[in-house]
């Protein structure tokens, strides 16, 4: 699609919908000359330089991808009229356009019923479910995997809670025998599962988690930032597919957070927040009688912690599942694509004579590091970090991220690493672009000369 075009065509669409409303003088004190503007821009464009190439598939760093341009239309629509999402007085169509968004969201995951609304992180959307969490279970804590978004620690010291955090097995997901120990106690009163940690890509055994949640009474909240969306590939065929039994699962857990705009091709920031239950509405501060929650006249910050939230996101988020819906034939495709990519380059660093892979990916996330001699977590740190800094100053430049692995868990995994050292950095590369997959031989190609000293 032609940006520009569809730029273009959102000031005129708005500019007639303002129209109708008969004109006006704007007030001089808002009026800026040409020529200030384009000093200041100029400045604006060149600072905005100082950036690295998100949008390239030669990044593959951080979790970090341009917004399709379909969300960056509906956004930029919505935001000249600039509705508030707090109230259906300041954003009646994107009220509308949230909880069409929301349902869908809710659709994917298998909820029959929900309460939930968008947020402006998954940090503010783990707070609400940490938050229903406390209300539930007054007095008791949270646990949560060693290897969890350090979110749920944070957001457990500001809601006066007290975290537990659960040792992961050899491929860093969460030892559910170590969490029923935690359990035992009864000191704890919600369980955080993650689909997708933000380091490794790691999925939790939700499945097998909900005979704890019978066992011991308590509730679990399913953190799928990250990886949420992965639910689409559940089951599917293909080596993109992913096995069904933890994804299916997550419909019988009590919450679950989601961003948008991380996999859903959102800008920032797009979190979600979904209660299976709706009537944890009530814990909210309001005046209103349960059948408030359901109906169609819903204020979405009456089952908000924030107040003021841009409707533009709303809007650019119905705008995108209009085109690519959260299907397994829509936005299963673009995720599709990911997973194909760090299984290929899982595959070359597996015969490759210059890297070693940390663990297979599950998701898009592909983890290795370089061969080194002698094979200590000391020379393993130092030439993950020298690749990392070569990567981005060289004349053809690859953008990588480091993950610091700790000692016990790199020796698990690699037990033929001397350990002198409290642990390493590895190499750690996030391919959640698309175009990733046209790219992976050339990024293979790059960091094996990088590891050369090349």
């Amino acid at each position: 699609m032609d940006l520009q075009h569809w730029l273009g065509r959102a000031t005129h669409a708005i500019q007639d919908w303002a129209d109708t409303y008969g004109p006006y003088q704007p007030h001089p004190s808002l009026q800026i000359d040409d020529d200030r503007f384009a000093v200041a821009f100029e400045e604006l464009t060149g600072r905005l330089k100082d950036n690295y190439p998100f949008f390239h598939p030669h990044y593959a760093g951080q979790m970090l991808k341009p917004p399709h341009p379909a969300a960056v239309v509906g956004y930029l629509t919505a935001m000249l009229i600039n509705p508030n999402n707090h109230a259906l007085d300041g954003g009646p169509t994107t009220a509308a356009m949230e909880r069409e968004a929301v349902a869908q969201l809710a659709a994917m995951f298998g909820y029959d019923t929900h309460l939930g609304h968008l947020t402006t992180s998954g940090t503010i959307a783990n707070l609400e479910a940490l938050f229903v969490a406390r209300e539930l279970h007054p007095g008791r804590g949270i646990a949560y995997s060693e290897d969890a978004h350090y979110t749920h620690g944070r957001m457990c010291h500001v809601l006066g809670m007290t975290g537990h955090p659960v040792r992961t097995d050899s491929r860093g997901r969460m030892d559910l025998d170590a969490l029923e120990d935690v359990l035992r106690t009864g000191e704890v009163g919600t369980v955080v599962l993650t689909t997708g940690t933000t380091g490794l890509g790691a999925v939790d055994p939700v499945h097998q988690a909900l005979a704890l949640k019978e066992r011991y009474g308590v509730r679990l909240h399913v953190d799928a930032a990250y990886g949420g969306f992965f639910i689409l590939l559940a089951g599917a065929d293909g080596p993109e597919g992913l096995p069904s039994e933890p994804w299916r699962a997550i419909a019988r857990c009590d919450s679950i957070v989601v961003d948008p705009h991380k996999h859903g091709l959102q800008p920032y920031g797009c979190g979600a927040v979904l209660f299976r239950d709706p009537e944890v509405g009530r814990h909210y501060l309001h005046d209103s009688p349960y059948t408030y929650f359901t109906s169609s006249e819903l204020h979405l910050g009456e089952i908000s912690l924030e107040c003021s939230r841009a409707g533009a996101s709303a809007a650019a988020l119905w705008l995108t599942f209009q085109l690519l819906p959260p299907t397994r034939e829509g936005l299963g495709q673009v995720l599709a694509a990911g997973r194909r990519a760090a299984l290929g380059w899982a595959e070359l660093i597996a015969v490759s004579q210059h890297l070693e892979l940390y663990q297979e990916p599950e998701l898009d996330i592909v983890s290795y590091f370089p061969a080194v001699e002698p094979a200590t977590l000391a020379a393993v740190d130092s030439a993950s970090a020298r690749i990392l800094a070569d990567g981005m100053t060289g004349p053809d430049p690859v953008f990588l991220s480091t993950l610091k692995a700790g000692r016990e868990a790199f020796t698990a995994r690699h037990p033929g690493i001397t350990a002198d050292a409290d642990g390493a950095r590895i190499l750690r590369s996030v391919l959640m672009k698309p175009e990733s997959e046209h790219h992976v031989e050339y990024l293979h190609t790059r960091v094996e000369e990088l590891t050369r000293g090349r």
